[in-house]
This record gives structure tokens, C-alpha cells and sequence, in this order.
């Protein structure tokens, strides 16, 4: 039998279906957070709302680093008591708002894993391409490098979203934002040799717009995608193992170390906040740091 603090999340949480516009991912991660929250509230007898306070929610998140959770998996739980207790606020449910005391833990940023641009060409020219299904990797590929769209924009791409005369692509990203992404020569043509010779083998009564296909002729799924990327890069070989992600964060790199700026980097990826963008900076920094220990005579460092 739930509590009326466990009643309270629950309307937090029909509240974020309703009322805000968060990831499925997001909204999951939160609801998760916050049972844990009220779990630890029922150890130390609270069961009301009103009875939240600051020290309880730091408790709570102490125990949480004592667990081990990682900085990124503490600063969204403290997020997500911060929006509950804000929630039960607004409610008139907490006569003061204790998640507003809470610091935010730093999160520590990992730089991503990149391929460098010879790993990239070497990749994108030995696709095999046989078939349909080869036409269609090797679209999928390009789209990912070529464009830096996240796999879930690319499952999600129409072929009225495509451009050809403008060499570009239409895309919904996070939010419903919809922004214009150019398209390189190679990339448009792969996608273009896909649906001229591959698309029309796959396509049934079910395929709708959708401009890529799985195997079965629906719209291709994320997590197709995601094996389409791991399968062609194995069989290739002699090329680090990327996520359809790794292939973003490349597409990122390189546009800065080719002389991109970082606004238009960021209009490209789709970043609501420039300083997402900015990790990619230090990639490159990082990159040539290595190739200046490695190259200069006075660059490594001493053993």
C-alpha cells in the first residue's frame, strides 16, 4: 500500500508525461531515481511530503556516493529531487523547497571515442555493398559520419526530408527542434544509390516515408542501426568499434579540426547548449597533445 510521499511521485510523474516535454529515456531515469528516494524515506519513517527536507535529500545522495554511483548518475538524482521538490512546492505540498539548497555534483566529462579521418575513409570505402542491405549500410554510414545526426534522428528521417538540390536534411531532433543539416556529395550519393537500387526491394504496404529500411521492410529501428554500424565496422577490421554515437562525436571532431567554429558545429549537432559543443574541443587538444609527444623530439614526457 503506497504512501501518500509515494502518491505525490506518482503525480510528479503523470505530471511529466502531461506537462513536459522529456525523453522517454529522461522520464525513466527519474522515475527510478525517485523510488529510490522514497525507498530511503520509508527507512528513515517519512511518508509525507510535507516531511522532506534538505537534510534527508543529502543523506540520501551521501549514500548514493557511498554506493559508488558515478558524479553523472548523482547530479541527475539530484536533478531529479530538485524537479520533485519543486513539483510538490508548486503543489503546496512543502511549505519551502529544500531541493533548491542542493549543490549539483560536477559531472566528470569522459572525451568520447573517435575514429581518426584515415579510420573514417577507410571504414566508408570498404563497405561492401552488395545487395540492398549492402546499399543501405553503407547509406546509414555515411548519414552518421557525414552529417552527425544522432540514430534516433536518422531512424526517423522521411524521404521528404532529404534536399538533393540543397545537399541537405531536414531533421527533428531533442525537444521537436527542427533544424537543416548539410549533406556531403558522398553521403547524398550513397543515400541516393539507396533508394534508386536498394529501397524498392525492401519497401512493402508497411513502409510508409520512412527513408531507411530494416530487413523486413518497416521503418529501421535504433537498435538495428546500432548493429548495422558494430557489424560493418568488424568486418572491415583494422577499425576501432564505435556506437552509431562514436560515429557523431568523429563527425564533430573533424569538422573542428578542419577550421569549423563552434556555433555552426552546434547548429549542425543539434546542442541546445554551446557548452555540450565545447567537449569536442577538448578532443582535439587531447589528440594533438598525442601526436606532439609522439612527434617532437623534446615532446614526450620524461619516465
Amino acid at each position: 500500500m503506497s504512501n501518500a510521499l509515494e502518491e505525490a511521485a506518482a503525480d510528479f510523474a503523470r505530471h511529466l508525461r502531461a506537462e513536459r516535454d522529456v525523453s522517454p529515456h529522461t522520464m525513466r531515469a527519474y522515475l527510478g531515481d525517485l523510488r529510490d528516494l522514497c525507498g530511503y524515506a520509508n527507512e528513515v519513517g517519512v511518508s509525507e511530503p510535507g516531511e522532506l527536507d534538505v537534510s534527508l535529500l543529502r543523506a540520501w545522495l551521501a549514500r548514493q556516493h557511498a554506493l559508488g554511483r558515478s558524479r553523472a548518475t548523482l547530479a541527475r538524482r539530484t536533478a531529479a529531487a530538485r524537479a520533485f521538490t519543486h513539483h510538490l512546492h508548486r503543489r503546496g505540498l512543502l511549505k519551502k523547497d529544500p531541493g533548491l539548497l542542493l549543490g549539483t555534483p560536477k559531472r566528470q566529462r569522459d572525451l568520447p571515442s573517435v575514429l581518426t579521418q584515415d579510420d573514417a575513409a577507410r571504414l566508408l570505402d570498404k563497405v561492401d555493398t552488395q545487395g540492398p542491405l549492402g546499399l543501405r549500410d553503407l547509406a546509414v554510414l555515411e548519414m552518421l559520419y557525414g552529417t552527425g545526426v544522432r540514430v534516433g534522428e536518422l531512424c526517423g528521417l522521411d524521404i521528404d526530408d532529404l534536399e538533393p538540390a540543397r545537399q541537405t536534411v531536414r531533421v527533428l531532433g531533442k525537444g521537436g527542434r527542427e533544424r537543416i543539416v548539410p549533406m556531403g556529395e558522398p553521403a547524398m550519393r550513397a543515400v541516393q544509390d539507396w533508394l534508386r537500387a536498394g529501397r524498392p526491394a525492401l519497401a512493402n504496404e508497411g513502409s510508409g516515408p520512412a527513408l531507411f529500411l530494416g530487413a523486413r521492410g518497416g521503418r529501421l529501428h535504433p537498435t538495428s542501426a546500432r548493429r548495422i554500424v558494430h557489424n560493418r565496422i568488424a568486418e572491415v577490421g583494422q577499425v576501432p568499434d564505435l556506437s552509431p554515437h562514436g560515429l557523431r562525436h568523429s563527425a564533430a571532431t573533424h569538422l573542428l579540426e578542419g577550421g569549423a567554429d563552434l556555433r555552426s558545429v552546434q547548429e549542425i549537432l543539434g546542442h541546445a547548449s554551446l557548452q555540450t559543443t565545447q567537449l569536442y574541443t577538448h578532443v582535439s587538444a587531447e589528440r594533438l597533445k598525442q601526436v606532439h609527444r609522439q612527434a617532437h623530439p623534446r615532446g614526450a614526457r620524461d619516465e
